[in-house]
């Protein structure tokens, strides 16, 4: 009897990695789910067969548990990201020394493919802390398995997105949407193109040892999205104009205050623009047509309507 092929999935429980399980269990993978929190991680076990979809214990920062759920693997796809720092959970943590260990142990233990999924603006120069280190992160990973492919997606929308379901529910309790960088640009990717990305790395051996950035096919200013999501949840809010020295002194009193809204390193991500570099490969060298905000994101912000959304809803001219 032939042995099943397993993989291993850090960040398995996450936004993309939901997505990536279900994908990987249809191939017919043996799917180890490396979380920190094997209990909440249970609700992918029925996106597979009895026993396909193994929630285990794996920090990233923890060398024992990631040797144990690595070893034996044919693939592993790394989705652990962080955006703000907590505790013992800093960036240099996670991003560097979490994403080399996995790959130093992914490349020990004979893996035959290795995904890192980074972010657009990667860049150990850049000006934010997240950025350079996703930057060092890649660079370690490199360094460690060669062959590895490195995605860096834009800002990932999905019905379960921390960003337009957050300023959709802004645009319902607030009596204004406030506006930060509102010429900052951004090519947002459906969450489905992303993990479908992650399949075809895996898939494509042309794929290894390339960084491929994620965009969707249209480019908004962050003015535009924020404009597109009142006008979806039938919010008649102004917006609001924020000074950037304004933003950055708000977010240094509250950077240590549980549910803050921006702080001051996502401030600089958020000033630089978050698209696919000019000549970079992206989706449609994996064969992968991106799908448009518009096709997506009503249906989930509807909710923030008034009345919980019963009538259709206009869109906004291209």
């Amino acid at each position: 009897m032939a042995t099943r092929r397993v993989a291993t999935v850090f960040g398995g429980s996450g936004f993309i990695g939901r997505y990536v399980v279900k994908r990987l269990a249809q191939q017919g993978y043996v799917v180890r789910v490396g979380v920190r929190d094997p209990e909440g991680a249970m609700f992918l076990r029925p996106m597979g067969g009895v026993g396909q979809i193994v929630p285990l214990f794996a920090a990233v920062t923890n060398e024992a548990t990631v040797h144990r759920a690595i070893e034996g693997a044919d693939i592993v796809v790394n989705l652990v990201g962080i955006l703000a720092e907590s505790g013992g959970a800093t960036f240099q943590a996670i991003h560097v020394e979490g994403a080399q260990r996995i790959a130093r142990i992914a490349a020990a233990a004979g893996v035959g493919h290795l995904v890192h999924v980074s972010a657009i603006g990667a860049d150990p120069a850049s000006p934010s802390r997240y950025g350079a280190t996703k930057g060092e992160g890649e660079r370690a990973v490199l360094a460690a398995f060669p062959r590895a492919t490195i995605l860096r997606p834009s800002l990932i929308f999905g019905a379960e997105d921390q960003f337009f379901n957050r300023f959709g529910a802004m645009a319902r309790l607030l009596p204004f949407m406030p506006v930060i960088s509102g010429d900052t640009k951004m090519q947002p990717v459906f969450v489905s193109d992303v993990a479908d990305a992650v399949m075809a790395a895996l898939d494509r051996g042309d794929a290894q040892g390339r960084t491929f950035e994620l965009g969707g096919p249209r480019v908004w200013t962050f003015r535009e999205i924020l404009r597109f999501i009142l006008v979806q949840t039938r919010r008649h809010r102004p917006l609001v104009e924020i000074p950037a020295g304004v933003a950055q002194m708000q977010a240094r009193v509250l950077q240590h205050v549980p549910g803050k809204p921006l702080t001051p390193d996502q401030l600089l991500m958020l000033a630089r623009d978050n698209v696919v570099a000019p000549g970079a490969a992206g989706l449609a060298d994996l064969g992968i047509t991106p799908t448009p905000v518009e096709l997506v994101v009503p249906a989930y912000l509807a909710r923030f309507q008034p009345g919980g959304g019963k009538r259709p809803v206009a869109t906004l001219p291209a």
